[in-house]
């Protein structure tokens, strides 16, 4: 079983995701460095975060659809240690 936690055919859509994500933050610094209206850097910041989220559960189905049925109850354990982080981040 490979190591990898994204599929090769999803890898070009996740980076393609994680670079917009990334122009979405550097917005962000524009933004506070403008001093911009504080109400529209929380949006900004919101919808940044929920994109991040957007990722981090397509790394999560991806891996319970082939790790964690493969993987069996270690595998298992891992995810909802997974799952208990990103809860907690919130």
């Amino acid at each position: 079983m490979s190591h990898g936690y994204v599929r090769s055919d999803q890898k070009e859509a996740l980076l393609k995701r994680l670079k917009r994500i990334e122009g979405q933050v550097r917005g962000l610094q524009n933004m506070v460095e403008e001093e911009r209206y504080c109400i529209d850097i929380v949006t900004q910041v919101a919808a940044t975060r929920a994109a991040l989220d957007g990722v981090a559960l397509g790394v999560m189905e991806d891996h319970v659809r082939h790790c964690v049925r493969e993987g069996g109850e270690e595998k298992v354990d891992e995810l909802m240690r997974a799952v208990e982080r990103i809860v907690r981040a919130r």
